[in-house]
């Protein structure tokens, strides 16, 4: 047994054996390892952990210290700091910079917020002859995604706690360790039993079994588009409440009168960041066509410098994909494409182990192609041209998703722009991510909102008291 493997579940507040033997391989996807195992839990596992989870309910829904317990929550998770990055960095194959200033960074920015918000409630207010209150929903069935394992986690379950709810999480079975960090600070901070549950699997099996269990009251999903609405489904047959962020194919418009150096390498950047496995990635880059031929070049020539490689080189900026499965689909785009390849692609030299792809840029990409309408989930770029701020806007909103954007030009232009945008977070001229702003989507990426006081609201009922 490796120091990664995690042999057992959490459940009401105890390390128990899982229900079955059956474990699940936690790959490195850098090198192609087994890093440790975890259970393959079951439906009879997360049984236990909803009735633990429906147990403790009663008393953490009133419970007084909510603010102190995930401020308390806050100091464990930071110390573990370090050992996150590097986790992530194992298992997700993160490059180390990344892994320190995004995934294990921005999940204790979001908790530091919860444990805020906590401390503040929201007070009961009066229309008429009502008092309004805000009530906690119950017990949450948390399912994450594995490219921003414990952001993701933390999004949840930090706002469900605060909220008074009581929670079952399901970390995606390809980067399910960090999870066990934030269990092992929850444990030293004194979260209540019950309160956290963790059980780990597989999506058809943990995942349905959360989605379907009539003593979940919310399901929240983070992943695929597809997956969603399955639990969409599943909460249905019950009338649960579910909210969802899916996928998205974000367009980084860059207007006529953009500063067109730095747009180009700023939407480079997030277009590749984290290996392009990013939910609001701006893998269309849309340009006016004055600038058209300059971006393109740029595009390119930004791409080349992206060194490829070992997590843990402070020089990587781009890491493997997760598994060889999304290395193969992602592979699948570009041996398809039709478009002008001017970076990258499938004859870039590559680690000889490892599931890595070259940082790979189109020019002269149709609008209603397969390159410019699919969730690619790589390090794939897009460049469209257009003629007119409505041209632009017509591209970007020919999508069935709405995540994420970015727009580039004057302020009064882009702002402009950006209104017209189907989407729910646009960037202006390069403005930083808020983690106390409404994070979801318009269509099909999603419904509700994480992140700050909207995510919060998404976790409590709203109840009319008449006197």
């Amino acid at each position: 047994m490796t120091s990664l493997d995690r042999p057992h579940l959490y459940i009401g507040g105890e390390w128990v054996p899982p229900a079955s033997a059956e474990t699940i391989a936690v790959e490195n996807p850098a090198t192609e390892e087994v890093l440790g195992h975890v259970p393959a839990g079951t439906a009879a596992d997360v049984e236990r952990a909803v009735a633990a989870a429906r147990a403790a309910f009663s008393s953490w829904s009133v419970a007084p210290d909510r603010a102190e317990v995930l401020d308390r929550l806050h100091t464990s998770l930071s110390k573990r700091a370090a050992d996150i990055a590097r986790v992530v960095g194992l298992e997700l194959g993160a490059p180390l910079k990344i892994a320190k200033a995004v995934q294990a960074g921005l999940p204790l920015a979001v908790l530091r917020s919860y444990a805020d918000l906590a401390a503040q409630p929201v007070a009961a207010r009066t229309i008429g002859n009502s008092l309004i209150e805000h009530e906690p929903v119950g017990v949450v069935g948390a399912i994450t995604p594995w490219n921003y394992p414990l952001h993701q986690v933390v999004a949840k379950v930090a706002a469900a706690l605060a909220a008074g709810c009581t929670v079952v999480l399901k970390p995606s079975e390809l980067t399910p360790l960090v999870a066990f960090l934030l269990v092992d600070a929850a444990e030293e901070a004194g979260v209540p039993a019950g309160v956290l549950n963790v059980v780990t699997g597989t999506g058809p099996i943990v995942g349905a079994a959360i989605a379907g269990h009539p003593d979940v009251d919310m399901v929240s999903f983070t992943g695929s588009t597809a997956t969603g609405r399955a639990i969409t489904h599943a909460a249905a047959d019950r009338i649960a409440r579910v909210a969802l962020e899916l996928g998205g194919k974000s367009a980084n418009v860059i207007l006529e009168d953009a500063d067109v150096t730095r747009a180009v390498k700023v939407g480079v950047g997030n277009a590749f960041l984290n290996s392009g496995q990013t939910c609001t990635a701006w893998t269309r880059m849309l340009v006016h066509r004055s600038h058209y031929d300059e971006a393109v070049s740029l595009a390119a020539k930004t791409a080349g410098g992206y060194k490829v490689g070992d997590p843990f080189d402070p020089e990587t900026r781009l890491g493997p994909l997760v598994s060889g499965a999304q290395r193969d689909r992602v592979r699948g785009f570009i041996s398809r494409a039709s478009a002008r390849l001017v970076a990258g692609g499938l004859d870039s030299p590559l680690p000889q182990s490892g599931h890595f792809v070259a940082p790979t840029v189109f020019a002269d990409v149709d609008p209603a192609s397969e390159l410019a309408q699919e969730e690619i989930f790589g390090p794939v770029l897009s460049i469209i041209p257009f003629s007119s701020d409505d041209e632009a806007v017509t591209i970007a909103n020919n999508s069935r998703y709405g995540l994420a954007g970015g727009v580039w030009g004057s302020e009064e232009r882009a702002l402009a722009v950006a209104r017209r945008m189907r989407t729910g977070q646009v960037d202006v001229n390069g403005g930083s991510f808020n983690p106390a702003a409404p994070f979801g989507g318009y269509k099909q990426s999603g419904v509700g909102r994480e992140l700050g006081e909207f995510g919060l609201a998404e976790f409590q009922q709203v109840k009319a008291i008449q006197r």
